[in-house]
């Protein structure tokens, strides 16, 4: 099926007509049938798709990965069986129907919304315990990493965008809804099909797909916001190289490339935004290492970024390896125990304790903000409110609140204490002090912040009323300290909780 036929307006059309969306599909399927295919258990499905009904057949047909017959598929796809057989998508014998490639429905909550589409892939592999090898090319569908990069991508209105190694294109028709223009890139022949085909079956032609090896196909260009989930699997390169995970790059290469080229494909304010892992080496502190990536390239000061990198999770060799072998359909396989025992003696060979799992967003710093960059490099292994965008792009408001004030004008500013910031407290029952003061955030990181009585008296009189000069005046006379003192130790503290979102300029 190529995009520029009229084939994938019509399998819109017929999408629609049978309501197939994910709301339909999860009404159809019942709480319990959903909830055993999202384990890759199809027989509760197959039990609530019997009535023949176009949502049912499609259902059958591309989520459970079972035969309909030819009869049923006709009704849910009108003259289209035969078409989508030569094409690919289909296959066809003597009264039935199977999928070659998956359809479903998709609308993956985002920054700015919830958005309908349909994506189409290759086939899930594993339902039901069955082998699930897959080949080279394979083009992966929807995952848990394409909707944490969604959720983690800030949704401003922008220019342009660029989904960086795009595969079937999930973050390309993200971008679409908040982009005038988004280029995707990929190597993979069947991936730049298949992300074509979904941007004219979404009927989203402001996507280009573009041939080439990460920025290649971008040369000279910039970009007001980047999105990538880049092959970044960390792993010795002797087996099958899988496009859509291994980059044929050593270790975490390939996540550094991307993180110092960056800049110079970045409008001045832009973003970009890298769901990651990196490598953790005996006697390296992992944010030391990975602030040496975050340097502007040498002699380009004006390439400088900010940078907010998270590290949600920390695996261990063997957890890591055992992970994508089984990605893979390695386990219980002839090669499975030399293919485990090759990669953790690559891991000791190479010092790897551990493999870091998280997010790296750059901002070029704006033409009118040029100063110092500001880096934040954190372990955040907690939960955080999803979409987690808004976290992210508020940190970048933040911090340029703070380069363009001054200490002395500082005290000038009147503060506000963020809506969902809450004050918890530590103590015996009825005692005059608490032992524990700890400000928390009910949104974006969720983080807590230890405080002390003053701090907790400054954040709560902050109210957007008084300046932060006149606030701590107040504390000072009320609790008898020498208001110049207080001044030189709570400003750091202010600032603090303006970088870390419990206060807001």
């Amino acid at each position: 099926m190529t995009a520029t036929s009229e084939l994938p307006h019509r399998l819109r059309e017929a999408l629609i007509a049978a309501d197939f969306t994910v709301d339909a599909v999860a009404r159809l399927l019942g709480a319990t049938a959903h909830s055993a295919l999202a384990r890759n258990q199809t027989a509760p499905g197959l039990r609530r798709t019997t009535d023949g009904s176009p949502l049912a057949t499609l259902t059958r047909l591309f989520l459970l990965q079972t035969a309909v017959p030819r009869a049923a598929a006709d009704l849910a796809l009108p003259g289209l069986v035969d078409r989508l057989a030569v094409d690919g998508l289909l296959e066809t014998t003597v009264g039935e129907v199977r999928a070659r490639l998956d359809c479903r429905p998709y609308a993956a909550p985002d920054a700015s919304g919830e958005h309908d589409f349909w994506v189409v892939s290759d086939l899930t592999p594993g339902l039901d315990g069955t082998p699930n090898r897959v080949t080279s090319d394979h083009v992966l569908g929807i995952s848990s990493a394409s909707t944490s990069l969604a959720q983690l991508t800030i949704r401003d209105d922008v220019t342009s965008a660029l989904d960086l190694g795009t595969g079937c294109g999930v973050q390309a028709l993200h971008l679409a809804t908040h982009a005038g223009r988004v280029v995707a890139t990929d190597v993979n022949p069947r991936a730049l099909r298949l992300a074509r085909l979904n941007a004219a079956l979404n009927d989203l032609p402001s996507i280009e797909v573009r041939d080439g090896s990460y920025f290649d196909p971008v040369r000279g260009e910039q970009f007001d916001l980047i999105a990538t989930n880049p092959p970044f699997v960390i792993s010795p390169g002797t087996g099958e190289r899988l496009v859509y995970r291994d980059s044929g790059l050593p270790g975490d290469r390939v996540v550094e490339d991307i993180v110092r080229a960056a800049p110079r494909h970045l409008t001045p304010g832009g973003w970009c935004q890298v769901l990651a892992n990196w490598v953790i080496k005996e006697g390296t502190p992992w944010d030391e290492r990975l602030a040496g990536w975050l340097e502007p390239p040498a002699g380009e000061p004006g390439l400088a970024c900010d940078a907010f990198v998270v590290q949600r999770e920390v695996v261990d060799p063997a957890a890591y390896v055992e992970l994508w072998l089984a990605d893979e359909g390695a386990p219980g396989t002839p090669e499975y125990l030399r293919r485990y025992d090759t990669w953790l003696s690559w891991f000791a060979d190479q010092g790897i304790e551990g493999v870091g799992f998280g997010w790296i967003n750059l901002r070029r710093r704006p033409e009118e903000a040029p100063g110092t960059p500001t880096l934040r490099l954190e372990k955040w292994p907690y939960d955080v409110e999803q979409p987690i965008a808004a976290a992210i792009s508020g940190w970048g408001h933040a911090i340029d609140d703070l380069a363009a004030i001054d200490d002395e004008s500082l005290l000038d500013v009147r503060l506000r204490r963020r809506p969902d910031v809450r004050q918890e407290t530590v103590g015996e029952p009825g005692a005059a002090d608490p032992e524990a003061i700890v400000l928390r955030q009910q949104r974006g990181f969720r983080r807590g912040h230890a405080a002390d009585t003053v701090t907790a008296a400054l954040v709560g009189a902050s109210d957007g009323d008084l300046t932060l000069g006149q606030i701590v005046d107040a504390l000072g006379e009320l609790l008898d300290e020498d208001p110049v003192a207080l001044r030189e130790t709570y400003l750091p503290v202010a600032r603090d909780l303006v970088a870390g979102g419990y206060l807001e300029v």
